[in-house]
């Protein structure tokens, strides 16, 4: 299977974090000077923020699917990772004999109940005890299928005016080792916890995209991305 980073935003939120907790650092450390209280306490306050490490667990989550696929799908595969357009971003974009497959990766450690495209979490800690619970949303409130199907939808569009037709399957796949899917129903996207599922969508997929179509549709993607990327 081959890969294209189109882009890495996790990645620059990771980079943007880091760097504002260099500068809170900085300015800590001279505030303490300033009043002579400079302790161990302080010190302890500048390792990686919870931020971070959700960042960070959020993208080994979105590595792990894609070394995952890459060890079942041949080099007619290409995965494209960081595809953008005017309706957002999805994290995978699955293009190959089989069809294209968009793939959203969730890393949360929690049972999560979906009906329609209202998306909530429950949290147990080892005794089976609730210990957290709520709704899940991106920071627009887009709960994880709307931030899935709104530039899925919107990539089918220009796929359409570009004359090359197409529709794309969608998944959410939540990959914390201790990810559950509860009770749903009425669900507008695939829902798992494992590349496994999705292997077995590819494999189950009428469609059949001859080498040329694969070559266009590659093409009419990276040029999509390019022109709202650079408009981002």
């Amino acid at each position: 299977m081959r890969l294209i980073q189109l882009s890495d935003h996790p990645g620059q939120m990771l980079q943007d974090a880091r760097a504002h907790r260099q500068v809170a650092r900085v300015r800590r450390r001279w505030w303490s000077w300033i009043v002579g209280i400079f302790s161990v306490r302080a010190e302890r306050r500048n390792g990686p923020t919870a931020q971070e490490e959700s960042i960070a667990a959020g993208m080994a989550g979105e590595r792990r699917v894609a070394a995952e696929l890459g060890q079942v799908l041949g080099d007619e595969w290409v995965l494209f990772r960081g595809y953008r357009n005017r309706r957002g971003e999805i994290d995978h974009l699955l293009l190959g004999p089989r069809g294209l497959f968009a793939i959203e990766v969730k890393y949360r450690n929690a049972t999560v109940y979906v009906r329609g495209d209202d998306w909530q979490f429950a949290k147990f800690d080892s005794w089976g005890n609730k210990v957290d619970q709520g709704r899940i949303t991106d920071a627009t409130g887009r709960s994880p299928s709307v931030q899935l199907n709104e530039p899925a939808d919107e990539l089918e569009r220009f796929l359409h005016s570009r004359r090359q037709p197409t529709s794309i399957t969608r998944v959410v796949i939540l990959n914390h080792a201790r990810s559950k899917v509860g009770r749903s129903k009425d669900l507008t996207v695939h829902v798992t916890t494992s590349s496994d599922y999705i292997i077995d969508l590819v494999n189950a997929s009428a469609v059949q995209f001859q080498d040329r179509r694969i070559r266009q549709l590659e093409h009419l993607i990276e040029q999509d991305h390019r022109f709202h990327n650079g408009r981002s």
